[in-house]
C-alpha cells in the first residue's frame, strides 16, 4: 500500500510545448501543462465536457525525452506524485502551487514508453 500514498495517473494533451530549464548544478528540468477532459451527462440530459489543467515537471532522462519528442497537443499518459510548493511573488505575496513530478510517461504518438 505504500506505493499508493502519493500517486497520480493521468492521460491528456499538452497545452504548450515543454519549457526547458537547466539548474545551477547542471540538471535539466522540463515544465509543461496538460489538459484532461471528462464528459458527462447533466440532469437535463445534455453532454458536458469539463477540462482540468495540470502543471507537470520532469527531470533528467525524462526531461531529455520530453524536450525531444513532446509538442503542444501531444497525447501522453503520465504517472507521478503531487508536489506542493510555496514561494513569494514579485509583489512580496506568498503563493502556493501544486504540480505533478513525472516518474513514468507513455507517449501515444508511436514513440513508446519511458
Amino acid at each position: 500500500m505504500y506505493s499508493l500514498r502519493n500517486k497520480v495517473q493521468l492521460i491528456g494533451n499538452l497545452g504548450k510545448s515543454p519549457e526547458v530549464r537547466n539548474t545551477e548544478k547542471g540538471k535539466k528540468l522540463v515544465k509543461f501543462s496538460m489538459a484532461t477532459n471528462e464528459v458527462y451527462t447533466n440532469p437535463n440530459g445534455e453532454k458536458v465536457k469539463e477540462t482540468q489543467w495540470h502543471n507537470l515537471t520532469a527531470w533528467g532522462k525524462l526531461a531529455d525525452i520530453a524536450e525531444k519528442y513532446l509538442n503542444k497537443g501531444s497525447e501522453v499518459a503520465i504517472e507521478g506524485k503531487l508536489i506542493n510548493r510555496e514561494y513569494t511573488d514579485k509583489e512580496g505575496n506568498k503563493r502556493w502551487s501544486t504540480e505533478i513530478q513525472i516518474n513514468e510517461m507513455v507517449m501515444f504518438n508511436g514513440k513508446g514508453t519511458v
